[in-house]
């Protein structure tokens, strides 16, 4: 029997980092898919950022996930990797975060479950919000990085010719997706200079 029978259970993670948007759409673009399940856990500092940024109350982002759990549950389902899922995207995730990543400080749930995701050999991306990077910032995504996980930086893609900050959230949202083997109808695709970029998966 395969692991992923059924719908493919998906761990998302929204962390301190400012981008709070990044994981509210995701959330969003999963729940127009019958065969995604998605897994919240929202971290302490998230919960302000999500208001400010978002104007949404974390009681209304915890709706549209289908599974919620508390970050200080270590006792969780997604702390175990005999519990199957397709992977994990911790979008944003902050620095704090991804220094218990790379060190493997699995001190909440976030933390933990980025752990499970990678020792189970699942894959884990990771949206990290800061800028300028100085050197630490940069040797703990190497060390993340060595260790099987994916640092995917919310750069947006101007090809696009975005109108708004809603489309570029969008577009790094659904290849964020993509990335880690979740496809999204609509996703504005490169089709050379020649061609033009403005071209729509179906």
């Amino acid at each position: 029997m395969n692991e992923f029978d059924g719908p493919r259970r998906l761990i998302v993670a929204i962390t301190g980092a400012s981008g709070a948007a990044y994981g509210t759409r995701i959330l969003e673009l999963c729940a127009e898919l019958p065969d995604v399940e998605t897994h919240l856990v929202i971290s302490r500092g998230a919960r302000s950022t999500i208001q400010s940024e978002t104007g949404m109350t974390v009681a209304e982002v915890s709706r549209m996930a289908d599974v919620v759990y508390s970050d200080a549950d270590l006792g969780a389902a997604i702390s175990s990797g005999s519990f199957p899922t397709a992977g994990m995207i911790v979008a944003p995730c902050s620095i704090k975060t991804l220094s218990g990543v790379a060190n493997a400080y699995d001190d909440n749930l976030v933390v933990r479950s980025a752990d499970v995701t990678l020792k189970e050999g699942r894959p884990l991306l990771l949206l990290v919000r800061e800028t300028p990077l100085h050197a630490g910032h940069l040797r703990l995504m190497s060390m993340a990085t060595e260790s099987g996980a994916i640092i995917y930086p919310p750069v947006p893609a101007f090809y696009t010719s975005p109108a708004t900050v809603e489309d570029i959230v969008d577009h790094t949202s659904r290849r964020a997706l993509e990335r880690i083997g979740i496809n999204t109808a609509g996703t504005i695709r490169w089709n050379g200079l020649r061609a033009g970029a403005d071209v729509r998966s179906g």
